[in-house]
């Protein structure tokens, strides 16, 4: 099963907080955008779990 890592970047001192959702086998599936705070990094989290079963593929190539 997935799961989500909360990180917290060494280069960026604005805003160092970001999150990664990493597979059952652990590779990375994707990378949020950069957060200014730990705890708006889990609100990301909670918003992309609330949207994400809902959400359909549009496939633009």
């Amino acid at each position: 099963m997935g799961y989500y890592e909360i990180l917290k970047s060494k280069k960026s001192t604005s805003q160092p907080w970001y999150f990664v959702l990493r597979a059952g086998n652990h590779e990375i599936i994707a990378v949020s955008e950069m957060y200014s705070s730990k705890q708006a990094a889990e609100k990301g989290i909670a918003s992309v779990r609330a949207n994400a079963p809902t959400e359909t593929v549009h496939d633009r190539s």
